[in-house]
Order: C-alpha cells, then structure tokens, then sequence
C-alpha cells in the first residue's frame, strides 16, 4: 500500500477531531494541569542522546502502510521493557491508528514501563497532540517539517517546551533544514523516507550529514537495522539513530537490539 503525506496528515487531523470532540480542550488542558507535579523534568530525550557512543532510539509499531502488520499482538509495556534493557536510549511509540496500528494507549503504557524517554511519533499538526502526548507520559515529540510551515513549526516547538517535553523536528528534504534548525527545537532527525514516495535510500542521511549544523543532536531515521550501516552514520556526525522495522518484525526485539549494538561497538 503506498500512501503519501497529505494523506497522512489528513488521517492525523480526522483522528484528532474526534478526540477533541471526546475530551475538548477546557478538559484536557485541566487534566494537564493537575499532573503538573509529575512532569518530568525537560529535556530528557536530549539529554539521553549526544553521548560519545551511537545512541539508538527503538521504535514501537504494530504495522507499516508498506510492510503491512509487524507484530500482530502487540505488548508495547514489555516491548519498551525489552528494548530498555538491551540498551535502547530512548523509545519511540507510533501512535497513528489508521495506517501504523498505533494508539496513545501505546504511548502510555510504554512510559509507565521504563525510566528512558518516550517519544511520540505521529503526524502531529496541533498543540492538542502535544498535549495528549504530555498526559500520557511522553518526554517528547516528533514534528515533520514538511507537513508544517516554518511559522507552525516554530509555534508546535514552543508548545513543547512549554509543557517540558522535546521536540525532534524531523526532515528528509534539504529545503526543510534551515526551518527545523531555527525552530528551536536542538533535535533534528534525518528520514531516508521520502514522504511523498515512500522510497527509502538510507544513504540520504550521509548526504546532507555535512549540512547539519554542530550545535543540534542528529538523528538518522529509516532503512537502518545493520552494524555496517550504523558504523557510517556514526562516522558521518550522528548522535542516533532511530530504528522501527528491523527491530519490530524481529523474533526476540530485544536480543536483536542488543545483538546490533554489541556488533556496532
């Protein structure tokens, strides 16, 4: 099934008026404020990455609109677990239900399950998603420059840290750099998927390494699961990488996370 990105981002905003019309936002900004003793404190997932080693994010999805299902039961608690304990520096949760089997549920009991950030990954177009992804234990959020202006871009980032949450401002196009470097954000991920063609060449990201400012955390994103690969982006000026794929449709996540690492170093 191939799909495109204005037909993912429609999805997201179809998903999130029917949340708003399930809990306004006069209610979910309530919710948020009497957790304000819980947050976490900010900058976790920056503060995770950036290390002398390559840090990988491990990612949690039921399906992919190209692979089809990727685990048809889905534990995300002890899959966050897993990857935790193989030695994941972040976990990232696919929360889009339409298309990646994803559901803030997943998001929530993943972040109740392990002390490393949790991201949320999802087409997020609205502060309301962020918040969402605040009150259900998030320490981050994903936001792709290409499906938002740089003003929105800028204005979703500033939400974020509002809340006490990261905002990785992922891009593929190089057009797109200039806009995820000056949102503020500090985290700008590299996907070798290109959104509109869902082709993936996980070269791309060593192309444009050399146009990443050294100022932001690097994340490479998309087509990666080999030590041969990782070895080049680390040398390419990555901090991490973000795997889904290689890791989900694993038999045993966990012990082909910490197989990869082992190999890598």
């Amino acid at each position: 099934m191939t799909i495109t990105l204005p037909q993912l981002v429609e999805g997201a905003r179809a998903t999130l008026e029917r949340d708003r019309a399930r809990c306004p936002d006069p209610e979910l900004q309530a919710r948020l404020r009497d957790r304000e003793g819980e947050a976490g404190a900010a900058q976790r997932l920056r503060r995770a990455l950036g290390g002398p080693r390559l840090d990988v994010i491990a990612e949690i999805k039921g399906a992919s609109p190209l692979a089809g299902t990727l685990q048809a039961s889905l534990e995300p608690a002890a899959l966050a677990r897993a990857y935790c304990e193989a030695g994941a520096a972040a976990v990232s949760v696919l929360t889009e239900e339409r298309h990646f089997a994803g559901h803030l549920d997943h998001l929530r009991a993943a972040a109740a399950a392990v002390t490393q950030p949790v991201l949320r990954k999802d087409f997020i177009i609205d502060p309301y998603q962020i918040r969402q992804a605040a009150l259900a234990g998030a320490a981050a959020v994903l936001l792709i420059a290409e499906a938002l202006s740089a003003e929105q871009l800028q204005d979703l980032v500033g939400v974020a840290h509002e809340l006490h949450l990261d905002a990785l401002v992922e891009v593929h196009a190089t057009t797109s750099l200039a806009a995820a470097v000056a949102s503020g954000s500090g985290l700008v991920g590299v996907n070798n998927r290109n959104l509109e063609t869902m082709e993936v060449d996980w070269h791309h990201c060593l192309n444009i390494a050399a146009d990443l400012p050294d100022d932001v955390i690097r994340v490479a994103e998309s087509g990666l699961g080999r030590a041969r690969q990782l070895r080049q982006v680390h040398a390419a000026g990555y901090d991490a990488v973000l795997i889904g794929t290689a890791l989900v449709s694993a038999s045993e996540p966990g012990t082909a996370l910490r197989r990869l690492r082992s190999e890598v170093a």
